[in-house]
């Protein structure tokens, strides 16, 4: 195992949540060229079929093809528009071309009689969908225009049944308008609102990772100088439910690492309550002392609503002469790595914190170079999906023994692509003194 100087040349690396939050959206209004695009596909199928079925009337072929020309040019000013957003005030020309391209392709395919007059809609609800109340009755101007292109021509007179179904269509039209117009007015209301929500929780989630990364510890100049310590904390989520932790006793130092059930807040909020309460506990005695208190500071009494979360932890006093007592709840995945190649499992049958009442205290000593490594189950998904997922890890935390090397290979695999758990791991290597003499916390 390759050795590196005794003493606490650690400052622990705490991943930053790499689930910041997704910038926020804008409207999801559609953009012309997809407006546009779809007059054009109209417009051009209109007048090919009108072409080529015989049951459908060519009135007039150039009025025909110069409406359809006018809806292709819409599209390539759309175009443009699209690859210069400065020119997007001019976009209302598009349409208001529009209503004269149907209006021509109305009068070219048997004016009244014509099949194509539905066209006007696209325009219509295109202009009526923009905010403000006024773009309701721009698209009536534009729906008249249609159907006055052929006496704007000097091809016809307005007789009495063109005007009735004219004011007809005025009316019908006004209101397709305003039901558009509302609608696209609810829909972006409610929009901003959801955005507005949105970015308050993600504002309020932000706040509880920043809280969460500040209750991991960033710096060992309070523990004895026989330890030297590597940690990383990689959540799947802003919020994680796993932590780690150190700090200084009497004797040495006491080292935990958490994994609560779940993601997210509620999970992270547990797991700050489980960090604290270990913390409190320091001077009660035994490690399963403090498990003990940790239980009972999560208790809510059996009336009150279930959480239907625990917590897998590993919990360990380290004393500066070697003697590592440890309380293993439910967590299974600490390993202790000797310096003259052997490694064994820190394991007991305890139950998790929320599931057991009773926690047994058991006893390791460590010698010289000897690593106490502790991961959650985030971290075996780094090796596999399979039942060997366990092997493989322990090969290659055996192969690999050094708290820094360890530490840093295993977060360059954590960060290398998505993980669905949140992996943490915490790497203490006890070094003790050449002369024998013990090195008092500091």
């Amino acid at each position: 195992m390759t050795k590196t100087p005794a003493g606490p040349t650690v400052v622990p690396d705490t991943a930053v949540d790499r689930a910041g939050a997704a910038p926020g959206r804008t409207g999801a209004r559609t953009t012309p060229v997809t407006n546009q695009a779809v007059i054009a596909v109209v417009s051009v199928l209109a007048a090919v079929c009108s072409v080529l079925l015989p049951w459908l009337t060519v009135t007039d072929a150039t009025s025909m093809w110069t409406g359809t020309a006018l809806a292709v040019v819409g599209l390539a000013f759309t175009v443009l528009l699209t690859a210069r957003p400065s020119l997007l005030r001019f976009e209302l020309l598009v349409p208001a071309l529009d209503f004269v391209a149907i209006g021509l392709l109305r009068y070219g395919t048997g004016d009244a009689r014509s099949p194509f007059l539905a066209a006007v809609l696209l325009p219509l609800i295109w202009i009526a969908a923009r905010p403000g109340r006024q773009n309701v009755l721009y698209p009536l101007v534009g729906t008249a225009a249609t159907f006055l292109v052929p006496m704007l021509l000097g091809h016809a007179d307005l007789g009495a049944s063109e005007v009735v179904r004219l004011v007809v269509v005025l009316v019908v039209f006004t209101a397709v308008a305003g039901v558009t117009n509302e609608l696209a007015r609810q829909g972006a209301f409610r929009l901003q609102t959801v955005q507005e929500l949105r970015q308050q929780a993600e504002a309020e989630i932000s706040q509880a990772a920043l809280v969460q990364r500040s209750l991991l510890p960033v710096s060992t100049a309070d523990l004895p100088a026989v330890f030297t310590v590597r940690a990383v904390c990689l959540p799947t989520r802003s919020v994680g439910g796993d932590f780690y932790d150190w700090f200084p006793t009497t004797d040495g130092a006491a080292f935990t690492l958490g994994d609560v059930m779940g993601k997210g807040v509620g999970a992270g909020m547990i797991a700050a309550v489980v960090r604290s309460v270990l913390r409190s506990s320091v001077r009660v005695g035994a490690p399963d002392e403090a498990v003990s208190r940790t239980a009972t500071g999560l208790d809510v009494g059996l009336d009150a609503p279930a959480t239907e979360q625990f917590t897998t932890c590993f919990h360990m006093h380290l004393d500066v002469d070697g003697v590592a007592r440890w309380v293993d709840a439910g967590h299974g995945l600490a390993l202790v790595l000797r310096a003259h190649g052997g490694h064994e499992w820190l394991r007991s049958t305890d139950t998790p914190i929320g599931v057991g009442t009773s926690w047994t205290t058991q006893e390791t000593v460590l010698g010289h170079g000897d690593v106490v490594l502790v991961v959650s189950d985030g971290v075996l998904d780094l090796f596999g999906d399979g039942m060997d997922a366990l092997d493989r890890f322990e090969a290659f935390a055996v192969a690999e023994s050094d708290p820094e090397r360890l530490v840093s290979q295993l977060e360059e695999l954590g960060r290398a692509g998505h993980h669905s758990d949140d992996v943490t791991v915490l790497a203490v290597r006890y070094d003790a003194r050449p002369d024998g003499a013990v090195t008092p916390p500091r």
